[in-house]
């Protein structure tokens, strides 16, 4: 019988080749694809999710592969969705790694390193105080920005008296910091899928940034990981329950061991700017997608039995 998913993949940066080229390598298999279904545009009836007069939870998949276009209300269709049909990612792991405190405790408690952290009460000044006074240098985060948006690196307690102000008006409802580690200004992205490994490059902060997103200023190189950076990313993948991840790790000088700063659930492919730098890997990275999802809608196929017609 053949098999119908979903697929909501960005377009920029080149995603609309790479959706091409998963659809086509899908179709070989006898897999159909819907594409463009922007939650944002569907409605809940009657126990039904309906997209352009598809029922999207009859489909035996949906892929969402979109950063940065997620609203409130598309992440609560998501998450109804997860509930009678396989997502990748899982609604579970896309709000996991979305939350940078949610991740970085949960890989702590794993046994995976990560920057020293702390979560406050928005009002406890003098926690956020005593934090600054013992770690010398700290990073403010929020918990669910991407790109490098919005980190601000806290040198010494004037600046922390500096920021608090403006951070109140924003009316947060809790601080989240993390230590600064010293590193060497650039870091490992490694590219996971299905709990394999796929690639990795390196990234370099610009001369005037700290921070290694492309989005702020960092630059793309080729790097080679050690046994031990693909190993750390694939075990905070599964840790995370994300079947595609790519993990940012750097070098912590002082303690001397390689630290997790990030799981990213939609990490991009690479774009034809950098695979003309030698980025390689969008080939292999479709393939394990496509196996994932070949045997992931299998699951749905073999559970719903005869289905209700779309």
């Amino acid at each position: 019988m053949k098999r119908t998913i979903g697929m909501w993949m960005y377009k920029n940066g080149g995603g609309d080749k790479i959706q091409k080229k998963i659809i086509k390598k899908l179709k070989e298999r006898d897999i159909k694809v819907i594409p463009d279904i922007n939650l944002r545009y569907a409605v809940a009836k009657n126990g039904h999710i309906i997209h352009n007069n598809i029922k999207v939870d009859k489909l035996d998949l949906f892929f969402s592969y979109n950063a940065g276009e997620q609203t409130q209300y598309q992440v609560f269709l998501y998450e109804t969705l997860n509930r009678v049909m396989p997502m990748i990612n899982s609604y579970e792991a896309f709000r996991l790694t979305e939350d940078k405190f949610q991740t970085a405790f949960t890989l702590r408690h794993h046994g995976i390193a990560t920057p020293d952290f702390r979560l406050c009460h928005r009002d406890d000044t003098n926690e956020l105080k005593s934090i600054i006074k013992k770690w010398k240098k700290m990073v403010y985060k929020p918990t669910d920005g991407w790109g490098g948006v919005g980190l601000t690196k806290i040198e010494n307690e004037a600046t922390l008296d500096m920021l608090l102000p403006f951070l109140n008006q924003m009316d947060l409802r809790f601080f989240y910091v993390e230590k600064f580690v010293e590193y060497d200004n650039t870091d490992f992205r490694v590219d996971i899928v299905d709990g394999k490994f796929v690639a990795c490059y390196g990234r370099k902060a610009s001369r005037d940034d700290w921070r290694t997103n492309i989005t702020s200023g960092g630059s793309v190189f080729l790097r080679e990981p050690t046994d031990e950076v693909v190993d750390l990313a694939i075990k905070a993948a599964k840790v995370c329950g994300a079947d595609i991840a790519g993990v940012d790790i750097i070098y912590d000088l002082e303690k001397e061991e390689y630290v997790v700063l990030e799981v990213n659930g939609i990490p991009a492919f690479a774009t034809p700017e950098q695979e003309k730098l030698g980025l390689n890997f969008n080939d292999k990275k479709i393939e394990l997608l496509v196996d994932l999802i070949d045997r992931k809608s299998k699951k749905k196929e073999k559970s719903s039995g005869k289905k209700e017609k779309r």
